[in-house]
């Protein structure tokens, strides 16, 4: 029987994500803020799950105020899955969130889904939002998983999990 988590969805344990990840669709409207601005709202969102991380939500970049991001020159990363990754700054009168948000500009497959998608730190910009529930940031500077009610535990980024 299935159990069921504050927000009246179904726990999720990261444990049962796969490795490689899946892309899913997001099912939930994703919010994300810097200050008094809104920086992305969609309903048409994508899911990362990958084991041991919370979901890492990317964004279509038309659901995107792309006016609002700055590439940050010289700061890639690259997923072994996913391919090179580009990074962004989010500027508004809020301030710079440095390094806020990324692209994989030429994913590779099977993730060519994320093509055209930003995903975003919820601990580097001012609040992301599933629906009405507030994220809590995946811990880690690393990872940017989005954790939520329904996402159970333990993640990598915490604590004693350097060795994951």
């Amino acid at each position: 029987m299935a159990k069921f988590a504050a927000n009246g969805l179904p726990e999720e344990s990261v444990w049962d994500y796969p490795r490689p990840p899946a892309v899913v669709p997001c099912e939930r409207r994703v919010l994300v803020r810097h200050g008094d601005l809104v920086v992305a709202d969609s309903q048409r969102a994508l899911r990362v799950l990958e084991t041991a991380s919370p979901p890492t939500i990317y964004v279509p970049a038309a659901d995107v105020r792309t006016d609002l991001l700055e590439e940050a020159p010289g700061r890639h990363s690259v997923c072994e899955w996913k391919g090179r990754a580009s990074y962004f700054h989010v500027d508004g009168e809020a301030g710079r969130a440095e390094h806020a948000a990324w692209i994989y500009p030429e994913p590779k497959e099977p993730y060519a889904a994320l093509r055209d998608h930003y995903a975003f730190y919820a601990g580097r910009v001012d609040a992301c939002f599933l629906d009405d529930e507030r994220v809590t940031p995946q811990e880690g500077e690393f990872y940017g998983g989005w954790v939520t009610a329904e996402v159970v535990g333990p993640y990598k980024g915490e604590p004693g999990s350097e060795g994951w």
